[in-house]
This record gives C-alpha cells, sequence and structure tokens, in this order.
C-alpha cells in the first residue's frame, strides 16, 4: 500500500493529471493495434502533447538498427510497449518459432536501446499466456513460475515472460525503471475477430446501450460481456503534414468532441 503523502504516492497522483503529460515524450509501440488504440485515446484525454505511434512500416523493432533509429528520432521519455506478433489457437500453432523469435527479439531490443537512451519508465505488457496451464482461477501472480505454460500457447508466453526477468535484472544492475504488466483477457470493439487468428471463437450476439453497439464473441461460459470502451469506435487514423509529421486522431464514431493532437517525428 501506497502511504498518502511519500514520494511514491505524489509521483502515482501527478500521472493521472494533464499537467504530468502535456511536456512528456511518450512512444507507444502497437498504437495501431486494439489495445494500444484505446491507450492513445487515454493520452489524447490527459492531453498528451508529444505522442509517437510508429507502425511496422516506419520501424520494424525485430531489427536492431530500426530500434536505435526509433528511439534516435523520437527521443521518449516514457515507453509504452505493445507491439507483439500474437494471434489464438490456431495462429500459435501454425508459427510458434516465429511468435517466439519476434515477441522475444522486439522486446529485448527495446529495453536496452531505452536503457541506453536514458529512458525514464518502461512499461512492458505481459500476457495471461505465461502462465502455467493449471493455474488455480483466479491467477495470482505468485503463481507465473510454478509450472510449464499451455503448450500451444507456451512460445508465446515464454518469450513474454523473459521480458519481466531482463526487467527485473536491468533494475538490480542499472536502476531501470522499467514495469511489466500482466493484462486479463481482452476483447471489445477493434479486436480481431478473424475466424482463423483471433483469440476467441464462436457465436456472437450484439451488446451495447445508447452510445453504440458492438458484436462481441460468445464461447464457452462467457455468455455476454461489455465492450471495451463506449459506441462504435474506429482505429486511429493519421492525418499526414507538409513537414513530414502524422497526427493521431482516434475517437468514437459520432464524437463531437474536438481530438487534441499527437504529434508525431518526422518519420513517422
Amino acid at each position: 500500500m501506497i502511504a498518502p503523502g511519500s514520494g511514491v504516492a505524489d509521483d502515482v497522483e501527478k500521472s493521472g493529471t494533464p499537467e504530468f503529460w502535456r511536456s512528456r515524450r511518450v512512444l507507444v509501440t502497437g498504437g495501431a493495434g486494439f489495445l494500444g488504440s484505446h491507450i492513445l485515446e487515454q493520452l489524447e484525454a490527459l492531453e498528451a502533447r508529444h505522442v509517437f505511434a510508429p507502425t511496422v512500416a516506419d520501424y520494424d523493432l525485430t531489427e536492431t538498427d530500426a530500434v536505435r533509429a526509433l528511439m534516435r528520432d523520437v527521443r521518449p521519455d516514457t515507453v509504452i510497449h505493445l507491439a507483439a506478433e500474437v494471434g489464438g489457437i490456431g495462429a500459435n500453432r501454425e508459427r510458434p518459432g516465429r511468435f517466439f523469435y519476434s515477441n522475444m527479439v522486439m522486446g529485448v531490443h527495446l529495453i536496452e536501446e531505452a536503457r541506453l537512451s536514458g529512458v525514464e519508465k518502461f512499461v512492458q505488457l505481459g500476457t495471461i499466456c505465461a502462465y502455467p496451464k493449471h493455474t488455480p482461477v483466479p491467477f495470482r501472480e505468485a503463481e507465473l513460475w510454478n509450472g510449464y505454460p499451455e503448450e500451444t500457447n507456451a512460445p508465446y508466453g515464454i518469450a513474454k515472460k523473459a521480458l519481466l526477468v531482463q526487467l527485473q535484472a536491468y533494475r538490480d544492475q542499472y536502476g531501470f525503471n522499467g514495469v511489466y504488466l500482466l493484462p486479463v483477457n481482452l476483447y471489445g470493439p477493434r479486436d480481431n475477430f478473424d475466424p482463423a487468428s483471433s483469440h476467441v471463437k464462436g457465436r456472437s450476439r450484439v451488446v451495447g446501450d445508447r452510445q453504440g453497439v458492438a458484436r462481441v464473441p460468445v464461447c464457452g461460459g462467457l455468455r455476454e460481456g461489455r465492450a471495451a470502451g463506449r459506441g462504435t469506435l474506429r482505429r486511429p487514423r493519421a492525418r499526414e503534414h507538409r513537414d513530414g509529421t502524422r497526427d493521431y486522431h482516434p475517437r468514437p464514431r459520432g464524437s463531437h468532441r474536438r481530438s487534441g493532437r499527437l504529434r508525431g517525428a518526422p518519420h513517422l
């Protein structure tokens, strides 16, 4: 528990305010993806003015030189690493080697180059696939190392879990400020519902409210749920400028709220 009035508590409180984010340079990898697009919306709401969300066409994060160039071009204070090569059961069976390699090297390169570049905070997204196959429900972090993951997801899950070890080692040796987040399963608008590569398969139903509806999968015990976000949402849109920069404006359809500018580096 964080004590009120402590330095840590003050930092946590400040991080939820526009004053904290306005001057920060934030790199979000995977910003065009499902979770990343929602993160961009939250940063926009916090009035972040220097948010960079490159795509794989801009920088291939599996290549060391590309990661170095990204850090040099963006000069971020904060890195939120969400980019991943991921899929459902079918995709994991077809490409286990690729999923292991790409997710491992993306994280390893980014963490190392972030350390060398003096990044103040690195946020690494983990995966529930890292947990052992027979983890008791509800999951607890103490169970993370108590067994081997489900075999189909193991290459992906172990690659992501190894990045937790890297961050812990970097904190111990270099004092690097890296955190590792383990989300639960996610679904909602802008997720991948392709039958061949999505995480959840089964029939679907429409759920929502007056702000909009979203067709979400229903499978097994998951009979009804709320979609992440409100309304029917678009993927992030990028607007080009004459100087080569792009603004990212992910917003709900029908929203008339003026979007703040999320300015990219010239290479984005």
